[in-house]
């Protein structure tokens, strides 16, 4: 099976994991069994070995959401809550949940669930050319991945709420600006800059960060009192990390730290 059979592919570096979305003919655009494979492929990262995940797109599109071809074939009503409950809701969990650092390469199109996927991710880095669309108004759909949560939370309401009634496209600057996404770059650039980023934090304190992004997630739904709660109990869990002893050592003695990300 070559390359372009395949709808997503995985690089394995040695702390870091490459994940490609490979229907570049179809703007990366779902199917189930594209579904399937991204799971396996993060299943794969999750384990304590992999310290960075990297999320990017062959072609010259990140992701077209649903491929609404398939719905096309299918014929009669289908049931999109089945395919959300399904894979979509799972899908979003697993790279909130995922215990280490999610970066994602948007290198073009960004459209209805695959622009909801990229901002799912912890950080993302985008082309000059791309472009973010909440494309679902435009086929009678709502905002699914999450979209009616993570966009509120990252632009506001005000512009939230238009992007997703007028399916009105973003640019990469715009974006940028809007504090939607983290970093643009030159679309030469771009997967490279995220390459360096990935194996940045291929070395970095990993339990820590997976700590942080824990309670990051939790503040959206909880109290200050609640949140001072759980950033006090994640601190204890921090401070008795092997990284935590090595970051102190190496602050006294005034060289660079050599993280592990191991837990304790």
């Amino acid at each position: 099976m070559d390359g372009h059979e395949q709808p997503i592919l995985v690089n394995n570096h040695q702390s870091w994991h490459e994940i490609i979305l490979n229907r570049p003919e179809k703007l990366n655009a779902f199917t189930d069994d594209m579904h399937r494979a991204l799971v396996k492929a993060l299943d794969a990262a999750a384990g304590e070995d992999c310290r960075a995940v990297l999320l990017s797109a062959s072609g010259r599109g990140f992701c077209a959401g649903q491929d609404l071809n398939m719905r096309v074939s299918e014929g009669g009503p289908h049931d999109l809550g089945a395919t959300i409950e399904e894979f979509y809701n799972p899908l979003i969990r697993r790279l909130q949940r995922l215990q280490k650092p999610v970066i994602c390469a948007v290198n073009g199109v960004a459209a209805g669930a695959g622009a909801n996927i990229a901002l799912s991710c912890d950080i993302v880095l985008a082309a000059k050319s791309a472009r973010f669309i909440q494309a679902f108004a435009r086929i009678g759909l709502i905002p699914d991945s999450g979209g009616t949560f993570f966009l509120p939370r990252l632009i506001g309401d005000a512009r939230a709420r238009a992007l997703i009634m007028t399916g009105e496209a973003v640019s990469a600057q715009q974006a940028h600006d809007w504090g939607m996404i983290w970093k643009v770059y030159d679309d030469k650039d771009l997967h490279d800059e995220a390459v360096k980023l990935a194996k940045w934090f291929a070395e970095q304190p990993t339990q820590g960060l997976a700590l942080a992004k824990e309670a990051l997630n939790y503040s959206s739904s909880h109290s200050l009192d609640e949140q001072l709660d759980f950033e006090r109990d994640q601190q204890r869990k921090a401070g008795f990390s092997p990284d935590y002893r090595e970051g102190v050592t190496a602050f006294m003695e005034k060289r660079l730290p050599s993280f592990t990300g191991r837990k304790a």
